[in-house]
């Protein structure tokens, strides 16, 4: 994948059919520091070693601590929102995933970004619905920490 990023897409209710295909292009890098693991351990009520005892992940398969699959899932809303917004509706939801996979460790120290694709957009009750093809890259990994289809409504 490229290594520039791209502005955040602006669109109106009435534009979402027209978007399937669409590469929304990839956000900023950010870093994954142990402080934020621990927080989001402290959050999911999951200390496991291996990702909030640095010396003892020092023994572990991975060298260091890692990310929680979980915490990197949860990266996708924030990163989301700096790469798609849609104006004049009335409710913006976060609706669901469809084939989440954790395909690479997230080292502690790591810096990882989401490119997202527009995949399909389908008219729902009141809205439309889209779903977003996701891949979460870690900088100069070789696989992809997270790949998932996210699904979003948008009610007008």
């Amino acid at each position: 994948m490229t290594d520039t990023s791209t502005a955040k897409t602006i669109v109106t209710f009435d534009q979402l059919p027209s978007l399937v295909g669409t590469d929304l292009g990839t956000t900023e890098w950010f870093e994954i520091t142990q402080q934020r693991i621990d927080q989001f351990a402290v959050a999911a009520n999951d200390d496991q070693w291996i990702h909030t005892d640095p010396e003892r992940a020092k023994d572990g398969p991975f060298g260091t601590t890692i990310a929680h699959g979980f915490l990197t899932l949860a990266l996708v809303i924030p990163f989301w929102t700096e790469l798609f917004d849609v104006e004049g509706v009335t409710s913006k939801v976060n609706y669901g995933l469809d084939r989440v996979r954790f395909t690479s460790p997230v080292t502690v120290g790591s810096r990882l970004r989401m490119a997202a694709t527009i995949d399909e957009v389908t008219e729902v009750k009141g809205g439309v619905q889209i779903k977003v093809g996701t891949v979460m890259q870690i900088e100069g990994g070789e696989r992809p920490a997270l790949v998932a289809e996210f699904i979003a409504r948008f009610y007008s």
